[in-house]
């Protein structure tokens, strides 16, 4: 009998002690969190922001939100250079494309699993061995970025030439879409979706992503499907990724040549770009 007591009053005071060291790291967090939202936005880093194009279409309340973002991420992430000096120019650039992504996305304010940040300086030359019938084969190709769950890798000499100039690719928005897609525990082309939309979303991308993945197959009559590019039907996830850049970078296209898929990412994503015209 006394055992049991013992035991039980072994387990309750653990209990006790992990719901106070709980209670402890939540609130100590969430003070560190208001300390950072006092904090007035540097001007250096308003003019670094000014620089970057996707910055320049956003409204101005909806400038001042992000900023509060920005501070969170660079106070709350660690930015490791991998032979290059980590500047404030970096750290604002990848915190900007990193929290327009979630601006007005209610689930997640800060990439809350996400903890470090590494950068190089170019593009990276990574190895790959692979397989075939026992048969191995070594190779090389260019990375620009990639992401795990906790940790996105940036070639800074692509980040920088996406951000100041606005083309079709974005390598930081594709990493931290893909840190999006990772919330739900798998990489699936699905970030985390209010039950009730999961299946028009599944529905509307498992279509264009089948298309796109026959027309890159046979490598011929692109049409449309140029805009999205081959590296999109590589899988579910990089096509989300993909999709996401040409959301926000080619808003207008992807809207008069996908309307449904450019419908569900904007139930997704909410913006409304000031300064975006139609295209012919």
């Amino acid at each position: 009998m006394n055992y049991y007591f013992a035991l039980l009053t072994l387990m309750l005071g653990l209990g006790f002690a992990l719901l106070s060291a709980y209670v402890i790291y939540t609130y100590s967090k969430q003070k560190k969190l208001q300390k950072i939202l006092e904090q007035p936005i540097r001007q250096e880093y308003i003019a670094i922001l000014k620089r970057i194009v996707l910055y320049n279409r956003l409204k101005e309340e909806e400038q001042q939100r992000i900023h509060k973002s920005i501070l969170i991420f660079i106070n709350t992430k660690e930015f490791t250079g991998i032979n290059i000096d980590v500047s404030d120019e970096m750290k604002i650039v990848i915190a900007f494309h990193a929290c327009l992504l979630v601006l007005h996305v209610e689930f997640t304010a800060c990439y809350e699993n996400l903890s470090t940040i590494l950068i190089y300086p170019y593009t990276m030359v990574a190895r790959q061995v692979s397989a075939n019938g026992g048969i191995y084969t070594k190779g090389e190709f260019l990375l620009e970025g990639q992401s795990a769950s906790d940790t996105v890798v940036i070639s800074w000499h692509d980040a920088k030439k996406d951000a100041y100039h606005l083309h079709e690719n974005n390598v930081l928005l594709h990493e931290f879409a893909h840190e999006i897609d990772f919330l739900d525990g798998s990489a699936d082309g699905t970030p985390p979706l209010p039950y009730a939309k999961y299946h028009e979303w599944a529905k509307v991308l498992s279509r264009e992503f089948n298309k796109l993945s026959d027309v890159a197959l046979k490598n011929r009559d692109w049409g449309k499907y140029k805009l999205l590019g081959a590296y999109a039907a590589t899988n579910e996830a990089e096509f989300f990724a993909v999709v996401t850049e040409r959301y926000f970078e080619k808003p207008e296209a992807l809207k008069k040549h996908f309307p449904e898929l450019f419908e569900e990412f904007n139930s997704f994503y909410k913006m409304e770009f000031k300064g975006v015209t139609n295209e012919e």
